[in-house]
């Protein structure tokens, strides 16, 4: 059998579609390859459902692992803007447009920030050695923020479309956790110290400290 069956629970570190392919050659092997812009699992034809649903969560697993570890260690302001790009692309439509959006090292409270009267969104210096999924969801969050103010449902049915939101919420609880801090949304960091005042956050801030994703 060799037709690729999408897996409709499970989405790459990108939001990729996960195709899997039973192969009747192979007998305990797993593969996973990229192939024009989705991921693609090989496993054996014996597997069962349970099996297949496992391996295929493992294998996502590791290749964002895998590219975490391989990433450049800093990512620049440049690298960010294409960032919000694509991700404003594949899940706002392209409707999302900021005017820039740069790292911040005053983002002490927060992942993130963004300010819709100026369309600037910050990133919070702490994401830059996290996995790139975790870094898109907070941008996926400030991105929407250009859409709609506030956390009602129209910005939880924009925030939907990111596949990874929950997961990367309990990331980033987590780094709370070991740090021994209490946890926040995405909207809010680890509390080391207060942020420095800033006009800019205060005028048409979308995201008070403390809301959850």
């Amino acid at each position: 059998m060799t037709d690729l069956v999408l897996h409709e629970n499970v989405s790459g570190p990108r939001g990729e579609r996960v195709l899997v392919r039973r192969s009747a050659r192979r007998r305990r092997t797993v593969s996973i390859t990229r192939r024009e812009g989705d991921l693609v699992i090989a496993i054996p034809a014996t597997f069962s459902g349970r099996q297949e649903r496992d391996w295929v969560g493992r294998m996502v697993d590791q290749l964002v692992a895998k590219e975490a570890k391989n990433s450049p260690r800093r990512r620049s302001d440049g690298a960010l803007e294409e960032m919000a790009r694509e991700v404003s692309q594949k899940h706002l439509d392209g409707r999302a447009r900021p005017a820039s959006v740069t790292w911040s090292t005053r983002q002490n409270q927060r992942w993130g920030s963004c300010t819709p009267a100026d369309g600037t969104i910050r990133l919070s210096h702490q994401l830059q050695d996290m996995p790139d999924y975790v870094v898109r969801a907070v941008m996926m969050h400030e991105l929407a923020h250009l859409l709609v103010p506030g956390h009602g449902s129209e910005f939880q049915a924009l925030m939907v479309r990111y596949p990874h939101a929950e997961k990367a919420q309990g990331f980033l609880d987590g780094v709370s956790f070991a740090k021994n801090l209490p946890s926040g949304g995405i909207d809010e960091g680890p509390a080391e110290q207060e942020d420095p005042p800033d006009r800019a956050d205060r005028a048409g801030q979308a995201d008070p400290p403390g809301q959850a994703l």
